[in-house]
């Protein structure tokens, strides 16, 4: 019984960032959507392709390193306090399109 405690409780905690792991277009709509839709203190606008072009051309490690330590008037994490690396990938991904 204890073997096979242990086993699910090692499967739930690595499935468990996959389970959690946010849709990017609900990431946007819970905090980003306050900047990156009108463009608050140079913020890039959502789905404006060619003001995110120069910013995707420097890597996503450095977009999501942005997000994480914050620029300008965005704080660190920007406005979300529950988002993973992939969290933030998936909301640029959709911003950038």
């Amino acid at each position: 019984m204890k073997k096979l405690l242990a086993m699910t409780a090692v499967a739930a905690l690595t499935l468990s960032s996959n389970v959690f792991a946010q849709d990017g277009e609900a990431v946007y709509n819970k905090a980003c959507q306050v900047c990156h839709s009108m463009g608050v203190a140079g913020a890039p606008k959502a789905h404006d392709a060619a003001a995110w072009e120069p910013r995707l051309a420097t890597g996503m490690d450095v977009l999501i390193g942005t997000v994480k330590t914050g620029k300008g008037a965005m704080p660190p994490g920007g406005m979300c306090t529950d988002c993973t690396d992939e969290d933030y990938q998936k909301a640029i991904e959709f911003m950038s399109k």
